[in-house]
């Protein structure tokens, strides 16, 4: 019976290795090197690879940013030129009048276009998450807690408050 120490050596006298045997370790010491060789290569251009990826979705938020009133802003360039027509046009009020009525057409238009909606909600029950009272007026011709007058309309872009709608609201008297 051999004891704990004789069973880890390997084969052979005095535990050198058994003849050959110093060939194996040798070709597997060079294939685990060859493996270890490719898996820090693969390492290293993944971690490339994610790099470039950062910097790529970096860059591309950077033009979001820049660019996002892009649509927006060529909408706008519209309504500019038509107010500049209007002012050297404007020979009488009517005329005035005509011409700033077609160009808050054009930027309606441009709000519309681009997700912005106003808010404009006179007779309407008041809401905390859409309008802003200002102060609240004791009325008998209103509901209570209905919206009595705007002072300063307010704005949704694609559902999200931008402003809230400044408003009066009804009391009981």
């Amino acid at each position: 019976m051999s004891t704990p120490n004789e069973q880890d050596r390997p084969p052979g006298a005095n535990g050198a290795p058994a003849e050959g045997g110093e060939v194996d370790l040798q070709a597997a010491l060079q294939a685990a090197e060859v493996r270890a060789l490719e898996s820090r290569d693969l390492y290293m251009r993944a971690l490339a690879e994610m790099e470039n990826i950062r910097k790529r979705a970096s860059r591309d938020v950077e033009q979001a940013h820049k660019y996002a009133v892009d649509k927006f802003a060529n909408d706008l360039v519209g309504v500019k030129d038509s107010l500049e027509l209007g002012l050297l046009a404007a020979g009488d009020a009517q005329t005035l009048r005509a011409g700033t009525e077609a160009t808050l057409k054009l930027l309606a238009k441009a709000f519309e276009k681009n997700g912005l909606t106003e808010i404009d909600p006179l007779g309407e029950p008041f809401n905390p998450e859409l309008h802003e009272a200002m102060a609240m007026q004791p009325s008998a011709e209103h509901v209570p807690d209905s919206v009595t007058q705007v002072v300063q309309k307010g704005y949704q872009l694609n559902g999200r408050l931008l402003r809230p709608a400044r408003v009066i609201v009804a009391k009981a008297p």
